[in-house]
């Protein structure tokens, strides 16, 4: 199963906007994404409030997985994303 690293750059870290803008992005993904913070279990990508519940600040480091077609293709563009500042 893939993975990627990724620090998270938004001033909110993965709260409000944020956290939506990500949400969207993993539901379009055409696998299915999971994240969790390095000690932590890994929550369904494209859920809200399982994003929500991981308690995500600006500069924390999360690790997201991937299983399936693309699933390359999907962990990049996911990690492109939260490498951004996403509160603009």
């Amino acid at each position: 199963m893939p993975e990627r690293t990724a620090v998270v750059a938004s001033k909110a870290g993965l709260h409000a906007r944020p956290a939506a803008v990500f949400v969207k992005a993993a539901a379009e993904q055409p696998t299915k994404v999971t994240i969790r913070k390095p000690d932590g279990d890994p929550v369904d990508a494209a859920s809200i409030l399982s994003i929500m519940t991981l308690g995500v600040e600006q500069g924390d480091e999360v690790v997201l997985s991937a299983d399936g077609d693309k699933a390359d293709q999907a962990l990049d563009a996911l990690v492109s994303l939260l490498e951004r500042d996403l509160d603009e």
